[in-house]
């Protein structure tokens, strides 16, 4: 099991003079330490690549027994080229990959693992909540996803952070990530190779699970809630 923590980011909207990932929890954990937990809950073994950049250190000393990968371009690129740096450094096979801002229901994991044993690239999506400034998505005919952006109209979700690209689909979406732009979310490069390889992508509904990306304070206060303390 490989499993990808794009934590590079400056997250400059919560504020915090070190990384997002390393904000506390209520429950006396950080974002990064729940997922590493969560991961660890479901996949003892699993292999952790996280991506560092700004005031990586820190992120080192937290959680040193993982493989560390560096976007040394930290502060001009976006989630695109953090995630490419990833998916290079991967082994053969798939890879979950998680925003370094979710604090997630760990049934989560269990909800998308036929998905991974199947070999099935998917993202994960809450349909009960569609946020203007949110990765929303729609899908064709057969259920696939279309269209994976903050620009899309009509959407029938939003993306929650939390996504896994097959091993027959891994190199043909670094070729995509390579080609975006580097302000680019990684979703584009998933929207090109939709379109351009056929990239079949499937859409997990985890509405009745929680998940939440972290950017601001309410966002924080709302992790927060889910948690249980003790």
């Amino acid at each position: 099991m490989q499993v990808v923590i794009l934590a590079a980011g400056l997250g400059t909207r919560l504020g915090n003079p070190f990384p997002k990932a390393l904000t506390p929890l209520v429950d006396g954990r950080t974002i990064m330490g729940q997922q590493l937990e969560n991961i660890h809950s479901r996949h003892k073994d699993a292999q952790v690549y996280i991506v560092v950049g700004f005031k990586l250190d820190m992120i080192l000393e937290a959680f040193p027994h993982n493989l560390f990968v560096y976007n040394e371009m930290f502060d001009s690129t976006n989630t695109s080229k953090s995630l490419l740096r990833a998916l290079r450094s991967s082994g053969p096979g798939g890879v979950l990959w998680l925003n370094g801002d979710v604090v997630f229901d760990p049934r989560v994991l269990d909800r998308v693992q036929e998905f991974i044993e199947s070999d099935q690239s998917f993202v994960c999506v809450n349909t009960a909540s569609v946020g203007d400034e949110e990765v929303k998505y729609t899908t064709n005919e057969a259920g696939h996803i279309n269209a994976l952006s903050k620009q899309v109209t009509g959407a029938f979700g939003e993306a929650v952070g939390i996504n896994f690209v097959a091993g027959k689909d891994k190199e043909a979406l670094i070729t995509r990530l390579a080609e975006v732009e580097d302000q680019d979310y990684f979703e584009r490069g998933i929207e090109v190779s939709i379109e351009k390889d056929g990239l079949v992508v499937v859409p997990v509904d985890i509405s009745d699970l929680y998940a939440v990306e972290v950017d601001f304070a309410e966002d924080l206060a709302a992790a927060n809630s889910k948690l249980f303390v003790g």
